[in-house]
C-alpha cells in the first residue's frame, strides 16, 4: 500500500489533508510534520487520534521519510526551498511552484520564487483541466479553482476585456496563523475586501486563461466555503450551459446545476465537490457562470489527495468528500 508523508500537517490544509489519507482505501500514513508540534503524540492536534498514527517530526523529517507521496501544506518560502526526493509524488499546496514565468509577475507572492530550472520539472494540475503529468506536482489556489472551473470551457467564446469576477471565501482561507485581520472582532458581522487589484492568484488565472480578469476577493464571516461570481459578454449564440454541461459530463466532482439554479455555499462546505450556475442578465444579456466550493476542500487538500490519486493511477475520487444531504 503506497504510504504518505505530510508536512505542515497541524495547519488547516494539512489537517484536511490528514483526514483525507485516514479515509483512504488505498493509503497509509508514513510521518507527520509539524514544526510546532515536533516530539508530540499525534494526540496533540487531535485527542481521537490517540494511538492511532506516528507522533509528529519535523517537517524536514517528514520530508525525507521516504513516503511514496507527500503533501507539503507549508508555507511559500518554506515549500520553495524544498529539494525534491529522487522518487515518489510530490503535491505542494502553496504558490511556490504554480507559475511557468515568475518574471512576469514580479513581487505578487511576496516572497522569491525558485529559480527556473529548479521548477522546470514541477506541472501545474487541476485534475479536471490540466491533470498531472509528472510526480512534481503544484496544487493550485482556491479562487483559482473555481474561477478556471467556472471560465475555462468558455474561454474561446468570451471577450476577455469583459470578464469580472467577485469572490468570496470564508475566513479559513488565511490559514492557521492568527493575524489581526482574522480575528472574530474583524471579521464578524463584516465584508471585507482585500487585496484589491493585487491578489497573488490573478497570475495564476491568467497563466491558464491567456489573460487576467478583473479579480475582487472578500473575506466571508464563515469558516469555510468560497464563491466565485463571474461576468463575461460571451460570442453572440453561444449556450454557455450548454459548454459547461457538456465539458464537465464526466466529471465526478463538477456538477453543472439546472438552468437558474443556485449554487450555495452549504451544499459544497466540507465536501472536495463543485457547484456551476449559468444564468442571464435580462437587462443586458451578459453571462453569469457562479462557482461554489470548500476553499480547503476541491480549493485545497481534496484537490491535492485528487492529483495523488491520479498521479498513482488510481481512482481519482478515492478517500475524498463527496456530496451529503444536509439539513
Amino acid at each position: 500500500m503506497p504510504t504518505v508523508a505530510i508536512a505542515g500537517a497541524a495547519g488547516y490544509m494539512g489537517q484536511e489533508a490528514l483526514d483525507r489519507v485516514l479515509g483512504h482505501p488505498e493509503l497509509e500514513v508514513l510521518a507527520l510534520g509539524s514544526d510546532s508540534l515536533a516530539g508530540r503524540p499525534a494526540a496533540a492536534l487531535d485527542v481521537r487520534l490517540n494511538g492511532h498514527l506516528p507522533a509528529f517530526g519535523t517537517n524536514a523529517e517528514a520530508l525525507a521519510a521516504g513516503a511514496d507521496v507527500v503533501l507539503a501544506a507549508v508555507g511559500n518560502e518554506e515549500a520553495a526551498a524544498i529539494e525534491p526526493p529522487a522518487a515518489g509524488i510530490l503535491v505542494d499546496l502553496s504558490g511556490a511552484h504554480r507559475l511557468a514565468d515568475t518574471s512576469l509577475y514580479p513581487g505578487w507572492y511576496g516572497f522569491e520564487h525558485p529559480k527556473p530550472d529548479a521548477q522546470s520539472a514541477w506541472c501545474y494540475a487541476l485534475p479536471e483541466l490540466l491533470p498531472p503529468t509528472g510526480r512534481l506536482i503544484a496544487n493550485p489556489g482556491c479562487y483559482v479553482t473555481a474561477v478556471l472551473l467556472a471560465l475555462v470551457p468558455l474561454r474561446d467564446a468570451l471577450d476577455p476585456a469583459t470578464v469580472v469576477v467577485d469572490a468570496k471565501s470564508g475566513v479559513s482561507g488565511a490559514g492557521r496563523t492568527p493575524k489581526d485581520s482574522t480575528l472574530a472582532g474583524a471579521v464578524l458581522e463584516n465584508l471585507s475586501p482585500y487585496k484589491v487589484g493585487e491578489h497573488q492568484h490573478v497570475p495564476e488565472m491568467a497563466q491558464v486563461l491567456g489573460f487576467a480578469p478583473t479579480f475582487v476577493p472578500h473575506l466571508l464571516p464563515v469558516r469555510r466555503g468560497l464563491v466565485a461570481t463571474c461576468y463575461v459578454d460571451l460570442d453572440e449564440g453561444v449556450d454557455a450551459h450548454g459548454l459547461l454541461t457538456e465539458f464537465y459530463a464526466d466529471a465526478p466532482l463538477v456538477h453543472v446545476l439546472p438552468r437558474d439554479v443556485v449554487p450555495e455555499l452549504s451544499r459544497v462546505q466540507s465536501t472536495d465537490e463543485a457547484e456551476l450556475g449559468v444564468f442571464i442578465d435580462k437587462a443586458t444579456g451578459r453571462t453569469i457562470v457562479i462557482a461554489a466550493i470548500d476553499n480547503l476542500g476541491k480549493g485545497g487538500a481534496g484537490q491535492a489527495v485528487q492529483n495523488a490519486n491520479l498521479a498513482l493511477g488510481l481512482e481519482p475520487t478515492l478517500g475524498l468528500r463527496r456530496t451529503g444531504v444536509l439539513v
